[in-house]
């Protein structure tokens, strides 16, 4: 099986429709199908900050609930939207407050089938995509070798935050360890939710959020024949938003 593993998406309708062109997607009658029987993977953060959240949260749903040829994983933005849904106390910012705009200027039964749509998602969804077949770990944020075939509270954090250490940088963003540049596992793990200007491959894990919707490219990762397709952002680019790791 070939999957083609989708990184952050953010909102970022137009980039993802050409993305899924150039991987060879095509659409006749409203579904879409690929020559070679491929199958996509997102990483999870659909939503927030880009200009059509509400259109790939129809797309994706499209793809995985209803034609069966895609899988998704959750992101910390995920996790966000959906506890704002069930009516949980969320804070509407960091992104959240551009879907929920959103989302208010429908009518009220455009508002709950999003909604449904969304929460069916996210409920089937895994924590964490484990293809034993193919020797490949898809998760949010990565995930440390020792939480591979846990399910707790602990590996939860760890796959939609990634490493944290409690601190935040200058900007009052979340500082993380670099958990990859330790990872010594014979699984492949895809991840994204920390954007860089360039696919970070490290051992046999590659970050794969290439901030699609801060200006840079929305890329995919092809496995197991490993190649990389991307395709550039209409966004402004915003270049304090990406890590570099050369200098950590």
């Amino acid at each position: 099986m070939q999957f083609d593993i989708i990184g952050d998406v953010h909102g970022c309708l137009d980039e993802l429709l050409e993305l899924l062109d150039k991987l060879k997607y095509r659409q006749e009658n409203n579904m879409y199908t690929h020559p070679d029987d491929h199958k996509l993977i997102f990483v999870g953060d659909l939503t927030d900050r880009g200009p059509n959240s509400i259109a790939v949260i129809q797309l994706v749903y499209q793809l995985v609930i209803e034609q069966k040829i895609a899988y998704y994983v959750p992101g910390n933005h995920c996790n966000k939207l959906y506890r704002y849904f069930l009516g949980n106390h969320v804070q509407e910012k960091h992104g959240l407050e551009t879907t929920v705009a959103e989302w208010k200027e429908l009518d009220e039964s455009q508002k709950q089938n999003i909604q449904e749509k969304f929460m069916t998602l996210y409920e089937k969804a895994p924590l964490y995509l484990y293809c034993k077949e193919t020797n490949l770990i898809v998760a949010h944020a990565g995930i440390k070798e020792d939480l591979i075939g846990l399910k707790n509270s602990r590996t939860k954090s760890f796959v939609l935050y990634g490493d944290v250490t409690g601190r935040t940088d200058h900007q009052g963003r979340p500082i993380r360890r670099d958990w990859a540049k330790h990872y010594k596992g014979e699984l492949w793990i895809v991840y994204g939710h920390t954007p860089v200007l360039e696919p970070r491959q490290i051992n046999r894990t590659i970050n794969i959020d290439t901030g699609c919707v801060f200006g840079n490219k929305l890329t995919a990762f092809q496995f197991p024949k490993q190649s990389i397709v991307s395709v550039p952002s209409h966004q402004p680019f915003q270049p304090d938003r990406f890590t570099d790791f050369s200098k950590k």
